[in-house]
């Protein structure tokens, strides 16, 4: 009797050790299974953030590349004005724009424009405004502090009787005087020079206005 006890609990034991090593075993499987699916997803995780990186990459390089919208160059006329040659954005923004000349003729601009309904200005006013005015088809008249008073005061008259027209110092401007239209401008030697009324005559909601009949009331003033 003691041998037989003796042969079942070796038995049980033989039993119960290859129980442990079935677990065991399995054990392993799962932990191989779960390290498995763990790299995975770490290199799934990884592929996907190269693409995002690469989309965002390439999302800066098209910023970038729309907000080159007003390169091009001016090209002068035999009446003295000069033409931009090269796209010019007008798309609305609440950012500041850099613009490449100065005054602006256009570009992308502000949702709002400024007055420019014979609106005179004696300080200077926000480009991006004023360049919403020019896409109406309104003339900005402009000049520095090198300008005779006699002609501002004479251009501030014509201004103020004259639709479509705003009038404004600017300093950085590379003439005392100067007349600007969407995609157009030139400089003026006085008040009283003939070019004066042939731009106002030209240019006032003239053929290269974006949007003529355009409100140049009920927008920004002073």
């Amino acid at each position: 009797m003691g041998s037989a006890n003796k042969t079942g609990s070796s038995a049980d034991r033989r039993a119960r050790i290859e129980e442990m090593r079935r677990a065991e075993r399995a054990r392993e499987r799962r932990n191989r299974i779960v390290t498995v699916a763990a790299s995975v997803v770490v290199v799934a995780g990884l592929a996907v953030g190269g693409v995002v990186l690469l989309q965002s990459q390439s999302g800066d390089k098209a910023s970038a590349a729309s907000d080159d919208k007003g390169s091009g160059r001016f090209v002068t006329g035999a009446d003295g004005v000069r033409t931009w040659k090269g796209t010019l954005g007008r798309t609305h923004t609440s950012k500041t724009v850099s613009y490449p000349m100065e005054p602006p003729v256009g570009g992308d601009h502000n949702p709002v424009w400024q007055n420019c309904n014979g609106d005179v200005y004696t300080k200077p006013v926000n480009n991006m405004n004023a360049v919403h005015s020019l896409e109406h088809g309104a003339v900005w008249v402009t000049y520095d502090s090198k300008a005779p008073k006699a002609d501002v005061d004479a251009l501030t008259a014509k201004v103020r009787k004259t639709p479509y027209t705003l009038m404004s110092p600017v300093e950085d401007q590379k003439d005392p005087i100067m007349l600007s239209a969407w995609a157009h401008q030139r400089t003026v030697k006085s008040a009283s020079d003939p070019a004066v009324d042939a731009f106002f005559a030209q240019f006032v909601q003239g053929s290269q206005t974006p949007e003529p009949g355009a409100a140049c009331t009920g927008g920004l003033g002073q």
